[in-house]
């Protein structure tokens, strides 16, 4: 999926030299967290809000060099990296820059936002499982194996979390067999932490424990 149409080109670009106060007004007047400064013409970091807070706007770019940020995207760079970018970065405006390190403009959090969520992943209905397994014994083609050998859709799948050696993956499957699918993915020992459709699993659960009440208090 291509996002270089969703490259902005009106934001500024300020120069190491220059004095505090236009990136100030920048920042006072816009909700962005960073942006980028230049030395020569080419891209030397970024400066974020939240470093120049109370800052007199006599003070001069380079006092603060140090605190720049090293952040970007190049023109090649996917949608999903770019999402990683901003995540990683906690930042809402990441620029985009061609090979010889010049600025050609900036991707806004908001827009590539919505390029993921108009995927079909997002469009296309069914249903959302959330699953966990030791980071060494999972595999995507197993997981692809176990909801298309219960004759259901695998519409998309990406990791969502990793820690102690357990990696969270997030799937949208068809709603046909959607049970069997959670049931299924149970026996090859995967863990299930969220399900959005009617998990027979736990109704037998539930049923059962509300037997083993009615028994208890006979």
């Amino acid at each position: 999926m291509q996002i270089v149409s969703h490259i902005i080109q009106t934001l500024p670009v300020f120069d190491i030299k220059d004095t505090m106060e236009e990136s100030i007004h920048f920042f006072m007047n816009s909700t962005y967290s960073h942006v980028a400064i230049l030395e020569d013409q080419k891209f030397l970091g970024l400066l974020a809000e939240n470093d120049i807070v109370s800052v007199e706007e006599d003070h001069k770019i380079e006092d603060f060099r140090h605190n720049l940020e090293l952040f970007f995207a190049k023109k090649e760079t996917s949608w999903l990296d770019v999402l990683e970018i901003f995540a990683r970065n906690e930042a809402n405006l990441v620029p985009v820059l061609d090979d010889e390190a010049h600025v050609l403009g900036y991707y806004d959090l908001t827009d590539i936002v919505g390029v993921f969520i108009d995927t079909p992943f997002f469009k296309e209905p069914g249903g959302i499982l959330v699953v966990a397994k030791g980071i060494k014994d999972y595999s995507f083609s197993e997981i692809a194996q176990i909801v298309e050998s219960n004759n259901t859709k695998l519409i998309g799948a990406f990791i969502t979390d990793s820690r102690n050696e357990v990696i969270e993956i997030t799937l949208k499957i068809g709603i046909d067999n959607f049970n069997d699918v959670v049931q299924t993915f149970r026996r090859y020992n995967y863990n299930i932490l969220f399900g959005n459709k009617d998990d027979q699993f736990l109704e037998d659960l539930k049923e059962r424990s509300d037997y083993l009440d009615k028994f208890l208090n006979v």
